[in-house]
């Protein structure tokens, strides 16, 4: 007899696994007679995937780009969790840069690419930078919004057991407002992929989005479709990895909403 758990863990990756199989299946099938010079067959991107993408492309590319996204992903959620617990927690803060926040996030951060070169020139900084000013925001809003719905009959029972400073910081205040400042870092991720893609399709020379270019440029078009293909890839993975991280560090949460629906 399979056990329950087994069961249970094969359902979730069938649902996870079941549509992305599907719409591949109809990929395949759709374009298996294309004679489109831009629309080549499934079959002929695969074959050009596994020569394009393995070995020394993988790592003069694919791995150049991560990093960046690492890196500007990792200091946008820094940034804009230490922002928003400032203007979430002082209603002075959150006055006076209220305007000049909503200036900035009104600007879409591709318009930013070319001033960004001009300060930053065109190496990893420039490309690290643009990851930045477009991630920082949902984490940003979504961290003022979980820090101001903090729970008032908690912050007072902090107060009259004497837990202030540090101690409230960490126990309440990130506690409370740690499912929507993930829920802004899950949107942050999604963009943060776009945006390392534009950014190295300026005055680069390597990475994902140049090499993609390059391709188009060339009209090797099964090799700029194995490039869009990786992206896809990419992102998937980074889906999923980012839903077991949530559920590792949000399992409190999730467990409190289980035992509520169950009421």
């Amino acid at each position: 007899m399979i056990p329950t758990t087994v069961l249970s863990m094969a359902r979730r990756a069938a649902l996870i696994l079941g549509l992305p199989a599907v719409l591949f299946a109809v990929w395949w099938f759709a374009t298996a007679d294309s004679t489109d010079f831009y629309v080549p067959p499934l079959a002929t991107i695969l074959e050009k995937f596994g020569e394009v993408w393995t070995g020394e492309r993988l790592l003069s590319d694919a791995v150049p780009s991560l990093l960046r996204l690492a890196t500007g992903y990792l200091l946008a959620v820094v940034i804009g969790v230490g922002l928003g617990l400032v203007v979430g927690m002082s209603r002075v803060a959150r006055d006076v840069l209220e305007p000049v926040l909503e200036l900035f996030r009104a600007i879409p951060p591709p318009v930013l690419v070319p001033v960004i070169m001009l300060f930053a020139g065109i190496g990893d900084t420039m490309k690290v930078l643009v990851i930045v000013s477009g991630c920082m925001w949902p984490v940003l809003l979504n961290t003022v919004e979980g820090v101001r719905a903090v729970d008032e009959v908690l912050s007072d029972t902090c107060r009259s057991y004497g837990i202030t400073g540090t101690s409230r910081l960490r126990h309440l205040v990130l506690r409370s407002a740690s499912p929507q400042i993930v829920t802004g870092m899950r949107q942050a991720l999604s963009i943060g992929i776009i945006l390392m893609v534009i950014s190295e399709m300026f005055a680069a020379s390597n990475g994902l989005g140049f090499t993609i270019v390059q391709f188009q440029r060339s009209f090797a078009i099964p090799e700029m479709w194995s490039g869009v293909l990786l992206l896809g890839l990419l992102g998937f993975a980074l889906s999923l990895l980012f839903r077991f991280a949530e559920n590792r560090v949000l399992a409190w949460y999730q467990g409190l909403r289980r035992a509520q629906r169950n009421l």
